[in-house]
Order: C-alpha cells, then structure tokens, then sequence
C-alpha cells in the first residue's frame, strides 16, 4: 500500500470561502432503508440549501434496490463485493479529491474505513446509527470496536450521533473525549400526512414499521396482539417491512391462529399506506438508535406506543399525548398500553394536530442547519495522528 506521509505537508484544507468537499459514505447494503435514507435526505438538504457552502459527494458500493433518482448532490458507484474490494474502493475514492471530511456510519465501518486510508492525511467523523452496547456482541465487532478504542478514535474529528443518549453512552464506553455533534435524523414529509388517519371501520387497527429482525421485537408484538384479542375482539395488526425474520413471524400467526387478524406488509419506498390507514402505531424494539418509524407514525398523527429501549423512543415520546412508554420485553404492560388505545381511540385522536407539530421540528429543512454546523465544525479539527507528524 503506498504511502503519502509528509511531515511537512498539512491535512488538506479549502482555500478561505470555499466550498468545503464533504464525502458521506454509504453502508454497502444493497436495501435502501434506514441509513441510506437519512444520508440521502440530509445530503440532498445539504446541496439544495448550502449548495454555496458544501460540495456534497455520496459513495456507494453496492447496488440498492429503491434508490431515489432525485439526487441532488454528486453520486459516487464503485461497486465492490467483499473486504478487501471494499477497502481499495474507500481509498482510491477518498485520495481522487482534497476532501475536508469523510462522514462514515457507524463505527465498525469506520474501523474499515479508516484502515483503508492509512498514510491519506484525511479528516473523518464517525456517525452513529445504532446501540453501540449491542452492536459489539459479535467476535469481530469486538476485535474491530477494540481497534476503533486504541488506534483510530483519537484520529476521528468528531462523533455525530441520532440520540444525546446514544452519544452518552459511547463516551462512557469509550472513555472518549472526541468532540461530539447530536445530528438528528430528518422526518420526510408526505403528502397526505395531514388528513386524518383511520383504520378499518369498526375495528382499532395497530401497525408496526420495520425490518423483520431480533432487533425489532415483532415476536412481542404478536404475543402481546394475541393476548389482546382475547378480550378486545375488534382489532388487527398490520406488520410493514422485510426481513430475514419474516418466515418466523409468519409461522408465530399460523402458531396463535391469529391469520384473520395480522397481515403482513411490504411498502419498500412509502408507508404511507399503511400508516394513513391506521390508528395506532406501536414500536416493541428490543433497542434502538433512533427511530424514524415512531417519528413517521407521529408525522400522520397516530398515537405510539412503544417499548422504553435504549436509546431513541424517550427521547421522541416526551409527552403523553404523543403517545405512551412500556417496559421492554414487559408483555403485560404491552398488552394494558394496548387495552387502553382501544378504549381511548376518539380522546386520543383529538391530539393528532399536536403529534404533527411536534414532528415537525425534525423537518430535514430543519435538521439540515444542525447538520451543517456539525460539519462545519468537524472540518475544522486537525485530528491527524502524532505518528502521521513524526
């Protein structure tokens, strides 16, 4: 691997007033979901409002299915397939240009990443997703978050993270003193958002959004849903989203013979669907970084209730009339949180108005200037190692 140290040779920087060249880098997964999403939005925010500020690069490495053609902000595809592809790909693309940062989610990646680009005097910010307490179960999570801690997290110029918890409880984990920016996700806007959601008449319709995983809890939520229909009679549950785990909760409603009541769903780009034709969305997350789809339901004005997991649902759920907060894994107060939306539908629908202003702080017209001000910032951090100076 060849090498670029000079001591004498400063980290690249913008001449004063110019544009800062930013590169976002994409998970690598082929679904367009949860990151891909927000690094588009926030992205194409970037270009559209600070288009005289930033020169926005995006890089993917594999091929989406569902991803938007209305990309405002330059488009990088260097498709690779497996580690070492991945890496040479990270640093042919990160050397073309002088960038001033390099954005890369989550923090095995950026061990990755980071790897890749030894001897490249760069500056990059590690942007947390998820629950670093229970992304590093795996043994090479392990080996990598060990490498993050002793090798490169003093080179990282900032942690960006969705939630303060989030960031919380990476700097004790870490013991970290890596400057941190909260950056929260954006909440798209949907066109028919603003009417009145409802589900099937007569009936109180529950629905989940989310890839089918241990993660998201969805076998909770069917045992809950079944204990709930023994004696309210007049709901159903839809499920919304893909996932290994799908086969699994299909055989979880053929098992509690609840097929005439829970369908399952797939609206890949758009739950609007589903959630304009419901009236309460309930979350049952084993954990969280966020959640987007808690603050979606809350765009279209549904009540949520949701699990008190780590790290996102308390921090959107700060008011009753936004909806309620279960203990996780608590089967019993799932299904009383349950019980109570069934008997309180018409008083909670009077809050909808609320739940759409609210959400509405999390505009990406607004989370935009929050993002752009934690670049600015990470830009101007010289983390680059003693080593790198000797």
């Amino acid at each position: 691997m060849e090498s670029n140290l000079d001591p004498q040779r400063p980290v690249p920087r913008s001449p004063p007033n110019a544009r800062l060249k930013i590169l976002y880098i994409q998970p690598g997964t082929s679904s367009f979901a949860g990151i891909e999403r927000v690094v588009h939005t926030i992205c194409s925010q970037l270009a559209e409002k600070h288009g005289d500020d930033f020169d926005i690069d995006v890089l993917y490495t594999a091929r989406n299915t569902h991803r938007p053609d209305d990309r405002k902000y330059n488009t990088i595809d260097r498709i690779a397939r497996g580690r070492i592809p991945v890496m040479r790909a990270y640093r042919s693309v990160i050397k073309d240009k002088p960038y001033s940062l390099i954005v890369v989610p989550q923090i095995e990646r950026t061990v990755i990443c980071m790897t890749a680009c030894l001897g490249l005097r760069r500056n990059f910010a590690m942007h947390l997703h998820g629950n670093p307490k229970r992304e590093r179960n795996h043994f090479k999570s392990k080996i990598l978050f060990l490498i993050m801690r002793m090798f490169f997290l003093s080179r990282v110029s900032s942690v960006f993270g969705t939630s303060r918890k989030q960031l919380e409880a990476f700097k004790m984990m870490f013991d970290s003193s890596t400057p941190q920016s909260w950056v929260p996700n954006p909440v798209r806007t949907f066109d028919g958002a603003n009417r009145q959601s409802s589900g099937e008449s007569g009936h109180v319709t529950f629905v989940n959004v989310g890839r089918f995983s241990f993660q998201k809890g969805q076998d909770i939520l069917l045992n809950a849903f079944n204990e709930l229909r023994k004696t309210r009679g007049n709901v159903k549950l839809r499920l919304v989203g893909y996932g290994a785990d799908e086969a699994s909760l299909q055989d979880d409603i053929r098992r509690l013979q609840i097929e005439n009541l829970v369908s399952i769903e797939h609206h890949p780009d758009d739950p609007q669907p589903a959630l304009s034709s419901s009236d309460v969305y309930i979350s049952t997350s084993r954990w969280e970084g966020w959640s987007l789809a808690i603050c979606e339901a809350l765009r279209f004005g549904l009540p949520v209730i949701s699990t008190d997991c780590e790290f996102g649902p308390s921090e959107i759920l700060v008011d009753p009339r936004l909806g309620r907060l279960v203990p996780s894994c608590d089967l019993a107060e799932l299904t009383k949180a349950m019980i109570y939306y069934c008997d309180n539908l018409q008083d909670e629908q009077s809050h909808a108005d609320f739940r759409r202003n609210f959400i509405d702080q999390y505009s990406p017209e607004r989370v935009v200037e929050i993002h752009a001000e934690a670049l600015r910032a990470a830009a101007k951090q010289d983390h680059v190692s003693k080593t790198e100076r000797a």
